[in-house]
């Protein structure tokens, strides 16, 4: 077979599956940025053994097998990446100074058009679904260690037989259960199942209201959408923040913002949820990137928003990093 013919017959068979392996190689190493270099180093190692592929499994689970590989090797020397409220310390004061640790990683949101690409895609075509890649699912992952965080993902997610992690793996079916066990109730304790989200219509009801209240900067009305016990986190703040008196008292005392025309927003997603790409208006009257702000919408309203100053992202959404002056 000649080197074009295989060039062909390896695109042909692996470019589909390339948003599904960016989710995976996201959730096992919770940063966006990684997870395209990681499906970079997959897609180049598979090319080199493409040609003695036997085809003893699916293109499918090969290729997933080649990426778990080379994401646990990336992990060997990485550290893993939380959101504020995986440091494990209480909720903080609102009053004082914010610390900020830039230096640490930080949990990544996934821009939605990396894994599902046009917003007419049916989503119940998609190997990548909401449920497992929400961020609170990929926060609880975190916590894992790397083995136990592959072994999770392909069984509970990918579905693999425990045979099939095991070759994976390179460990016995044995050690594929009980790291399975350990790791599904460490993800369950601290990513519970969601229950039953509100309506579209609804949905796009709060989000509306949400959208304007900043605009305003009226943090009353921010506030009255949330839940009464929502969190409120900033990395690379290392506090977070819970309930309607706190948000209230940090977005009053530690915002620039302080009236009408100060912010706008636009409209994105990330990990299958609402986000924001916050703007704050300079002296010049230019709207400069300030925040990606990601939302999680409960039955009872906006239970958790998580605030990235990494300006970086606001890239990878294709956001612009500035906005004219209304």
């Amino acid at each position: 077979m000649s080197t074009a013919t295989i060039d062909d017959a390896f695109r042909d068979q692996v470019e589909p599956l390339r948003r599904e392996i960016t989710a995976h190689c996201y959730r096992m190493l919770g940063s966006v940025h990684e997870a395209e270099d990681l499906v970079q180093e997959t897609y180049l190692r598979a090319w080199r053994a493409f040609d003695s592929f036997e085809g003893r499994s699916s293109v499918r689970t090969w290729l997933y097998r080649i990426a778990t590989n080379a994401c646990l090797t990336a992990l060997e020397q990485s550290q893993r990446r939380p959101l504020p409220t995986g440091l494990g310390q209480p909720n903080s004061s609102p009053v004082g100074e914010l610390e900020s640790r830039p230096e640490l990683p930080w949990l990544e949101p996934l821009p939605d058009s990396l894994v599902w690409g046009e917003p007419d895609v049916d989503p119940a075509e998609q190997a990548v679904t909401s449920d497992n890649i929400r961020l609170a699912f990929v926060a609880a992952l975190q916590l894992l260690t790397p083995k136990q965080r592959a072994v999770l993902i392909l069984r509970d997610v990918l579905a693999w037989r425990a045979s099939e992690v095991a070759k994976a793996l390179e460990i016995s079916e044995a050690a594929v259960n009980s790291a399975l066990q350990r790791a599904r109730a460490q993800v369950a304790e601290h990513a519970p199942e969601r229950p039953e989200l509100p309506d579209d219509d609804r949905s796009r009801q709060l989000l509306d209201r949400y959208l304007a209240a900043f605009h305003d900067y009226n943090v009353d009305r921010i506030v009255e959408l949330l839940t009464e016990d929502a969190v409120w986190e900033m990395p690379p703040f290392t506090g977070w923040f819970r309930g309607h008196k706190d948000i209230r008292h940090l977005m009053t005392a530690q915002c620039p913002a302080k009236g009408p025309g100060d912010m706008r927003l636009l409209p994105t997603s990330a990990n299958g949820q609402p986000a924001f790409g916050a703007y704050h208006r300079g002296p010049d009257g230019v709207y400069r990137a300030f925040q990606l702000q990601q939302l999680s919408i409960g039955p009872d309203g906006i239970d958790h928003v998580a605030c990235y100053f990494d300006l970086t992202l606001f890239a990878k959404f294709g956001l612009p990093e500035a906005l004219a002056e209304e």
